[in-house]
């Protein structure tokens, strides 16, 4: 039988060009599908607005595994800048620095509201909820029902469109792991004088304080990767989306066949198929059905948009980006894209910010005109007091659906009993990426799990549990420098399968 590749990647974001970049410089033939006409990068990848780039929800480079920095220089060598890391929260009409600075919390809080947080959060440690199974019990155990409510609950449920009791626990648990109010105020009070941080000591990783970045925004690392993969002989087809996935039990050979969208269909064959594509997709591509196909369709996703303005108002504020928490109006972040790069922004007399609205794909704001979402994003900035509608001068709108994995109460178990089948029944079917494995990890996670199931392949075994990734990676809030730690610290994964 007629062998087409040795692997076939569904998907051109950070998991699947990880994949095929390393398999081509091991001299494997590589074919990799991507459903976008033009763009590679996936959620990545920077979207070009008359010269103004920007984000699809803003990236930072930054990673504890060693092997992640080292192809990120491996693939720019010299267009990594270094950035200063900024947030702040918008709360009750004033801004509060993120991380916290405890006194500037204080005093923005009021006295008598300060005490409160402080009497709740300690009234929280007392009474703790035993084996919290919700976002929501799990935050108020850390920070105390007050803070919860301030800080969390609004920006929360506008990101997921559900209600803070119908999101699990783990999602609070893997992203902001380790971060509890004692933590962040010590961490306020003592950064000025602890600059560096001792060796050894953790890092955690949300409060990191610079990390790098490509200086024409993270679709630039996913391009050149793109490139060299193809310069090493491999394949990267464009506007092709999969429709049917299908393996001959006789001689292990897998059919992909993928649709463009003049509607025609073409169709490969390989040895083995590395999977980004979201796990719902990907069981209704697969033929036969599998056992798990109930799974699959019940897994869940949330959608995002972006509407970018371009202002008169230029140096608006050095944050990155700000969390809006005001329950008043629907944006839920908003970034300033020349604090990600001098070059995002090509006139030094205009501004560029990316409003962030949550929604699911088909839903009023998803399917509402690009003019009247314009209209929304104007009136919100203007409303938030960060720029007058006159001062818009052009805007832009882009749509990403299945930005987000879905963490509800039946979540893990429909991913335990996809991932329990697809192994048993497909052995040479490797599931990687964010959408690949229906885990909110973020860039360098998702890369690590293409490394490894590379790794994987050419050892020709499972050598590596790419599900260990987020488990064993310590990923959450800390302070120091980002790409410094990164270069000293060991890989995410330590375990290989038992």
């Amino acid at each position: 039988m007629r062998v087409d590749a040795d692997v076939l990647v569904i998907g051109a974001g950070p998991a699947g060009l990880t994949s095929s970049y390393l398999l081509t410089k091991q001299g494997k033939k590589v074919i990799v599908l991507e459903r976008d006409p033009q763009l590679v990068g996936g959620i990545s990848r920077t979207v070009n607005h008359k010269g103004f780039l920007f984000d699809i929800g803003g990236h930072r480079f930054f990673s504890k595994s060693k092997e992640v920095v080292a192809l990120w220089k491996e693939l720019l060598p010299d267009d990594l800048i270094e950035r200063p890391r900024s947030s702040r929260i918008f709360y009750g009409k004033k801004f509060y620095s993120y991380p916290l600075k405890a006194f500037e919390a204080l005093t923005n809080l009021g006295v008598f509201q300060s005490a409160a947080c402080v009497l709740s959060y300690m009234w929280a440690r007392l009474n703790r909820i035993e084996n919290p199974k919700t976002f929501h019990q799990w935050v108020r155990n850390q920070f105390g029902e007050r803070l919860f409510r301030i800080f969390f609950k609004t920006y929360t449920e506008k990101v997921w469109g559900m209600s803070c009791d119908e999101i699990s626990a783990d999602w609070a648990a893997q992203r902001i792991k380790g971060l509890n109010l004692g933590a962040a105020v010590w961490n306020a009070l003592t950064r000025g004088r602890r600059r560096q941080q001792a060796e050894g000591e953790e890092v955690i990783k949300t409060l990191i304080e610079s990390f790098e970045y490509p200086r024409k925004g993270p679709g630039m690392m996913w391009e050149a990767a793109a490139a060299r993969t193809r310069e090493q002989g491999g394949e990267i087809l464009m506007d092709r989306t999969l429709s049917k996935l299908s393996r001959d039990e006789k001689t292990g050979i897998w059919t992909v066949t993928a649709r463009r969208g003049d509607g025609s269909e073409e169709s490969w064959t390989a040895r083995h198929v590395i999977s980004s594509a979201p796990i719902r997709e990907l069981g209704d591509a697969l033929s036969p059905k599998p056992l798990s196909l109930f799974s699959a369709r019940s897994l869940k996703y949330r959608d995002f948009l972006t509407v970018a303005l371009i202002s008169t108002r230029k140096d608006l504020f050095a944050d990155n980006w700000i969390y809006i928490h005001d329950p008043s109006v629907k944006v839920g972040r908003v970034q300033n894209f020349r604090s990600w790069s001098p070059e995002m922004v090509p006139d030094p007399d205009l501004a560029c910010l990316g409003l962030e609205y949550f929604c699911f794909e088909g839903d009023e704001m998803w399917n509402a005109p690009d003019e009247d979402l314009v209209a929304l994003a104007k009136s919100e900035i203007a409303k938030i007091g960060l720029v007058e509608e006159d001062e818009v001068v052009d805007a832009c709108v882009v749509r990403q659906p299945k930005a987000y994995p879905v963490y509800d109460d039946d979540y893990k178990h429909h991913v335990t009993m996809i991932r329990l089948d697809l192994e048993r029944s497909y052995p040479t079917l490797h599931l990687v990426g964010r959408n690949g494995m229906h885990k909110y990890n973020n860039q360098d996670h998702a890369m690590m799990t293409a490394m490894l199931t590379v790794e994987n392949i050419l050892a020709g075994e499972r050598v590596w549990d790419v599900w260990n990734v987020n488990e064993d990676a310590e990923y959450h809030e800390a302070g120091g420098s980002g790409a410094a730690e990164a270069l000293k610290s060991e890989r995410l994964v330590p375990r290989k399968v038992a």
